[in-house]
């Protein structure tokens, strides 16, 4: 644990940016999320929320004194706007991505969807801040549920007045002089 997962899931939180008095969303709640978890809470995190769809898991998250979003019980920003009063993050981790493509879509029954979660952490996360995505993402996805998924395309929908002011370095970085 110390040697693998710990780091694992504290270098994601450290890298996204996380600190005191931040808000951080964690995608994923199995040994990575969890470990990303305490390294937020260590690093001054004032909320942490953490999604997935294994109820275990997010009851054992909630353990940790987290706030919880069963992603099976519709989408994830609107659940985590309820929590928060705000549609945005400070910092956002993708522990779904630790073993493998597991992400699904939102929704009792939705499919596997690789991109989801980055696509979601990239509109979840306040401008100016950043998310971070450990994983290399799939190319091109033959079997794919959709015409993006097929050609391996990830996009962010941005509000005009949004994309004017920022300026995007790399993909998980994104500078806003102006603010929101």
């Amino acid at each position: 644990m110390l040697s693998d997962i710990f780091p694992t899931g504290f270098h994601r939180v450290v890298s996204s940016g996380a600190g005191v008095g931040s808000t951080v969303h964690v995608a994923g709640a199995g040994p990575v999320g969890l470990a990303a978890v305490a390294s937020a809470q260590l690093l001054g995190a004032t909320v942490v929320i953490v999604s997935d769809l294994n109820a275990e898991r997010l009851a054992q998250a909630g353990s940790f004194g987290c706030e919880t979003v069963d992603v099976s019980q519709g989408g994830v920003e609107e659940q985590i706007e309820r929590i928060l009063e705000d549609p945005e993050v400070d910092a956002a981790v993708d522990a779904v991505h630790a073993v493998g493509f597991e992400a699904r879509d939102h929704g009792p029954d939705a499919p596997v969807a690789p991109a989801t979660v980055l696509n979601l952490l990239m509109g979840l996360t306040r401008a100016g801040r950043c998310s971070r995505h450990p994983r290399l993402y799939v190319t091109d996805d033959p079997g794919g549920t959709d015409d993006d998924a097929r050609s391996g395309t990830l996009h962010e929908r941005v509000h005009i007045a949004r994309a004017v002011d920022a300026t995007v370095i790399r993909i998980k970085h994104v500078l806003n002089p102006h603010g929101r």
